[in-house]
C-alpha cells in the first residue's frame, strides 16, 4: 500500500470570522493565497468577488479557490462558517479543481456532511496523534472527493462567464502575478489588446468597481499584509510593491486608507 505524501506545509481550519480580525480589508480588499482554500459559509450571506467577477452568497455555500486566485469578500457579524487552508503544493497529491468552483448546497445531508469531512480534518489536526499527517492528508483526500462529486452532480451550478467575465477574470490573473510592478491599467489594458476605458467599463460592470479600484485594492491589500505581519522596513515595502519612492508610496497609502504606514503599523 502506497503511503500519502508528507505534508509540505500545515492544514489549517479556521473560522471565518477570525479573518475579519483587524478591520474589513482582511476579507473585502482583494488578495489571494499561495495555497487553496475552501471557504464554508454556514450562516449569513453577503457578495464575493472572485477573479473580478461578483457574485452572492448565502447559508450553506461552499466556494473553493485554488491557490493564487484573487478574491474578496463581504463579511458581516451575522457570516459564519469556516475556511479550510490547504498545504501550499498538495494540488499534486490531491484532485482538487484546477478552476474555482461555487457550490450552493440545498439538501440537509450534503450540509452536515460537508461539516463532518471538515471537523474530522480539524479534529485530526489537534489531537496530535502519531501519523496525523498520514490522517489529515486521507481526510483531505475525502474532502476533495466530496467537491469533485459535488461539482458533476451540480454540473458547477454556475454560469460560464460571458464576455465582460472573461475579460475582468484575464485582467485579474495578469494583476495577481503582476501587482509588484509599476504597471498602470493602461499597462494591463494594452496587454489585453483593450483600451483602459473599456476594461474599466467592464470590471464595473463584472463586479462594480473599476480596474484602477481592483489594482489599487490589490496593492495596498498586500501593503498593509506585509505593515502588520512583517518587520520590512516601510521602504523596502515600497520598493517591493513598485512604488517610485517611500513618500509616493507614503501619499497613496494615505489617500487609499486614511493613515499612514507608520499609523497602520503602529495600530495593527
Amino acid at each position: 500500500m502506497t503511503r500519502p505524501t508528507p505534508l509540505p506545509s500545515p492544514f489549517r481550519v479556521l473560522p471565518l470570522a477570525r479573518l475579519g480580525k483587524g478591520g474589513r480589508w482582511r476579507t473585502e480588499a482583494m488578495r489571494s493565497y499561495g495555497a487553496p482554500v475552501l471557504l464554508w459559509f454556514t450562516r449569513g450571506q453577503g457578495r464575493i468577488t472572485v477573479n473580478g467577477v461578483t457574485a452572492g452568497y448565502g447559508p450553506h455555500n461552499a466556494i473553493f479557490l485554488p491557490a493564487g486566485t484573487m478574491h474578496g469578500f463581504e463579511m458581516s457579524n451575522q457570516v459564519h462558517g469556516s475556511i479550510v487552508v490547504f498545504p501550499a503544493g498538495v494540488e499534486d497529491d490531491l484532485s482538487l479543481p484546477e478552476d474555482p468552483v461555487h457550490l450552493r448546497l440545498r439538501e440537509a445531508d450534503k450540509h452536515s456532511e460537508l461539516s463532518r469531512l471538515i471537523e474530522n480534518l480539524q479534529r485530526e489536526m489537534e489531537n496530535g496523534s502519531p501519523m496525523a499527517d498520514t490522517a489529515m492528508m486521507c481526510h483531505a483526500g475525502l474532502l476533495s472527493v466530496w467537491i469533485e462529486r459535488e461539482i458533476r452532480d451540480t454540473d458547477l451550478a454556475e454560469p460560464r462567464l460571458d464576455a465582460s467575465g472573461r475579460l475582468a477574470a484575464a485582467f485579474t490573473a495578469l494583476v495577481e502575478q503582476e501587482f509588484h510592478s509599476a504597471k498602470s491599467v493602461r499597462d494591463y489594458a494594452s496587454e489585453l489588446g483593450v483600451t483602459p476605458t473599456h476594461l474599466s467599463r467592464v470590471c464595473n460592470r463584472a463586479c462594480g468597481r473599476p480596474a484602477s479600484a481592483i489594482l489599487a485594492d490589490r496593492v495596498h491589500y498586500e501593503a498593509r499584509r506585509l505593515l502588520s505581519e512583517t518587520h520590512l522596513p516601510i521602504k523596502d515595502i515600497a520598493k517591493s510593491l513598485g512604488f517610485a519612492s517611500p513618500a509616493y508610496f507614503t501619499r497613496a497609502f494615505h489617500n487609499h486608507t486614511g493613515r499612514t504606514p507608520s499609523e497602520f503599523r503602529r495600530n495593527a
